[in-house]
């Protein structure tokens, strides 16, 4: 690589944004939902459900799961007679109290194998196949003219075909010093589009205020929400963003990695709500995964690739407090190819009907952005 590319690449890599005009003149067609902001986070490895919304008045459960819930089943938090939140949840479970948010039991994508890969990729496409070519975040935000954000360090299936796109991750190169890039910025001052990239990237690392400690640190969820909820409220800043989570496939020591995963995903919910501010009452977060786990635990105190999962809608803009979804039960016959949990909804659907009902989005539209998945005739948002 020579040394321009690098140095290219280097600037680029504090922030990829587009320019100010851009933003400012994009126009919001449906007025009465101007300015609501919607967040998706996908929790990449299958995540267990049973484990997370735990249908405790369901006997079957332990019986399936002697190892699995022995010992801290009893501290889990009530959400009603029938359900209970994992220990770990504590932000989630008194957004539940306060009206912020509600599980949703059994839901499924449509997506019937178990790889790990093709459901990421066929879940962020949206289709009811995989497109690795357009996500359904991407058509939601052309749709609504709207502008998307991506934590990551390269674009996501679910952002592909976007119009109005930025990344943004943690530079991996040490900090630069400022003569550095006052050194750059004469370099790129007779090429007007790496000028603007580095300018950009500078700016963001100030809005952020990146130290050098906070910059060459690993970055964890909790700071990268953090980072979204800034970027999402600073001037300009995009309607629209995605955040990733990986490691939930718990084939072994589910319990203690469970406990370390949820209470990672609850506090970085939480930076993210402290950061959005009063922003918070217009967002809702939504939280999916690829596929659930198998109902019955394995030889290696963990469960296996399965199907339905649940689903995590919170924020300042929800009607929440109760369970969602159609539980399908867990006697034998009830199981899913006699093994995992039954999906009585379809991701797709709950996410058609947050866009129409948070968005604006019409019929036509969310037949452009999930194709043969209408909404759900239920009210999840507060009256604004």
């Amino acid at each position: 690589m020579d040394r321009r590319r690098f140095l290219q690449l280097s600037g680029a890599s504090l922030m990829l944004w587009p320019t100010a005009p851009v933003w400012a003149q994009t126009t919001n067609s449906a007025t009465s939902t101007a300015g609501k902001k919607l967040v998706w986070v996908l929790l990449r490895g299958a995540l267990d459900s049973l484990h997370t919304v735990i249908p405790v008045a369901d006997n079957n459960l332990r019986q399936h799961r002697p190892k699995l819930t022995d010992g801290w089943l009893p501290s889990a938090l009530p959400l009603s007679s029938e359900f209970a939140l994992h220990p770990s949840l504590k932000n989630l479970h008194s957004w539940y109290q306060s009206g912020q948010f509600s599980p949703i039991v059994a839901v499924g994508s449509g997506y019937d194998s178990r790889s790990h890969f093709d459901g990421q990729d066929f879940l962020e496409s949206g289709l009811g196949q995989i497109d690795h070519d357009s996500g359904w975040l991407a058509r939601a935000i052309n749709s609504r003219h709207a502008q998307g954000l991506a934590i990551a360090q390269t674009t996501p299936i679910a952002f592909r075909s976007a119009e109005q796109v930025m990344e943004w991750f943690p530079s991996r190169f040490r900090l630069s010093k400022e003569d550095t890039y006052a050194a750059l910025m004469d370099m790129y001052e007779e090429t007007p589009s790496m000028l603007t990239s580095l300018q950009e990237g500078l700016a963001a690392r100030d809005l952020l205020a990146l130290d050098q400690a906070k910059e060459n640190k690993k970055a964890t969820f909790k700071s990268l929400a953090a980072a979204c909820g800034t970027l999402m409220t600073s001037d300009n800043g995009p309607d629209c963003a995605m955040l990733e989570l990986g490691g939930w496939d718990t084939h072994n020591n589910q319990v203690n990695r469970l406990n370390r995963q949820l209470t990672e995903l609850d506090q970085g919910l939480a930076a993210l709500k402290e950061s959005l501010g009063d922003e918070w009452r217009n967002t809702v977060v939504v939280v999916s995964t690829e596929f659930g786990r198998t109902v019955r635990e394995n030889g290696t105190a963990g469960t296996d690739h399965g199907t339905a999962s649940c689903m995590l809608v919170a924020g300042g803009a929800m009607k929440g407090g109760s369970v969602l979804g159609a539980w399908p039960g867990l006697e034998e016959q009830q199981l899913f190819q006699g093994r995992d949990l039954m999906p009585t909804s379809s991701a797709f659907r709950w996410w058609a009907t947050i866009l129409a009902q948070h968005w604006g989005l019409t019929e036509s539209q969310l037949q452009t952005v999930l194709p043969g998945s209408p909404r759900y005739e239920v009210n999840l948002m507060r009256q604004s």
